[in-house]
């Protein structure tokens, strides 16, 4: 398994003058921003592979905290749904992104946020230490103004830093916006992990896959017989699903897989009723189980302007020359965001070979042995159970996208 990610936001100068439990509460408020961005990226891509990591989204979105003023700061926190200004909310999540470098053992994650800044641009004291305590994130000196130095510097580094390609292309291709910009935020996620029990490529075979619009592939499909998490439940609207999850070396994180229990129903079906609470309920009431479980391999990479979203939650003054409040970022007025750029890339495999023989027509006849096979399109959602940390969250429609 391999996840990166990076969320570019490009900042300009204005040319114009409880009792409540709370490690609860918040992950249910960050799966809930989950299911959002899903919904929303998903919406339009029907019959897509999609894949967005809210954790890559939320944490530029929280250093912007730390220097929104007035209505700006008030429509983030209402788009996350929390604040990094509460003290409780500040030290939980510090505390999480304290431990995520060592979460598990063969878990390699690392997540951060750099702020470049151009020469000469003042900056407030108290928000450069603010976000230098904050998730591995950093300031650092750039040449903004350059032709190549805001965006293709900014994406290459991400892409270099995540994931290792050469960078090729670049995510941000509105070269005139350059010029203007005094302040890049770039998060960046990486993560990279075994599966607690992996599966074999001498069992991987090529089998049908049932698409979105009844198109069937032949797809490599991974095999295991394993002890996992599994229950079968229903959504809100009655629509019976499958729940699988997969846990990866050291058992913090794992890959939550949702099927339609019935190959007539659509995936498209379940997924508006997809809600925090629902997922809560059935996270919680998961049962060990032994299975066959087919898994087809997949890679997903996906790219999104993330401005529009943000706009439709009511965060528009962040975008907006004359209402943006980023005062604290200088101690000046003065900046707005005028990008907010995602990118996403997932991939999932064996992660490793063995050799033996193959074995798989004999798999295939099993019949006393409950399986899991997602050989339709189904939904993935990759976390942390513990903190309610989302990695990432996405469909799967074509295995061979």
């Amino acid at each position: 398994m391999r996840l990166a990610l990076f969320t570019l936001f490009l900042l300009h100068p204005c040319l114009h003058g409880g009792h409540s439990d709370l490690r609860e509460d918040l992950t249910l408020l960050k799966t809930d921003l989950a299911l959002r961005l899903y919904q929303h990226t998903a919406a339009p891509r029907n019959v897509s592979n999609v894949v967005i990591s809210p954790a890559g989204v939320s944490l530029p979105l929280e250093i912007l905290q730390f220097g929104a003023q007035g209505n700006t700061g008030r429509q983030l926190a209402q788009a996350l749904g929390y604040t990094v200004h509460d003290q409780r909310v500040n030290e939980f999540l510090h505390a999480v992104y304290a431990t995520l470098p060592n979460s598990g053992q063969g878990t390699k994650m690392e997540l951060a946020c750099t702020l470049f800044v151009q020469a000469g641009t003042p900056l407030s004291p108290c928000f450069v230490e603010q976000i230098s305590r904050w998730a591995n994130s950093s300031v650092e000196p750039a040449h903004l103004s350059e032709p190549d130095g805001t965006s293709l510097r900014a994406s290459e580094w991400a892409s270099r830093k995540i994931t290792g390609d050469e960078p090729g292309g670049t995510v941000w291709e509105h070269g005139g916006g350059a010029a203007l910009a005094r302040l890049a935020l770039v998060s960046t996620m990486s993560f990279q992990s075994t599966w607690r029990q992996r599966f074999s490529s001498a069992d991987t075979q090529l089998l049908p896959f049932t698409g979105a619009q009844g198109l069937v592939l032949q797809v490599p499909m991974m095999y295991q017989m394993a002890e996992v998490n599994y229950g079968q439940f229903q959504d809100s609207a009655g629509h019976p699903v499958r729940v699988l999850e997969l846990p990866y070396l050291g058992s913090t994180v794992s890959l939550l897989l949702v099927l339609p229990r019935d190959k007539d129903t659509p995936l498209s079906l379940i997924e508006p009723h997809l809600t925090a609470s629902i997922l809560h309920i059935w996270t919680s009431s998961l049962r060990r189980a032994r299975m066959d479980v087919f898994l087809p391999r997949f890679r997903i990479q996906n790219h999104f302007n993330l401005k529009s979203i943000l706009n439709s939650w009511g965060v528009t003054d962040l975008f907006d020359p004359l209402k943006a409040n980023l005062k604290g970022i200088s101690g000046q007025d003065g900046f707005y965001v005028s990008e907010a750029i995602h990118k996403a890339k997932i991939e999932v495999s064996e992660e490793g070979t063995k050799a033996s023989t193959a074995t798989a027509l004999l798999l295939l006849k099993r019949s006393r042995i409950p399986f899991f096979k997602a050989d339709r399109p189904f939904f993935f959602f990759l976390r942390e159970p513990d903190t309610g940390f989302v990695f990432s969250i996405g469909r799967v429609s074509n295995p061979l996208d």
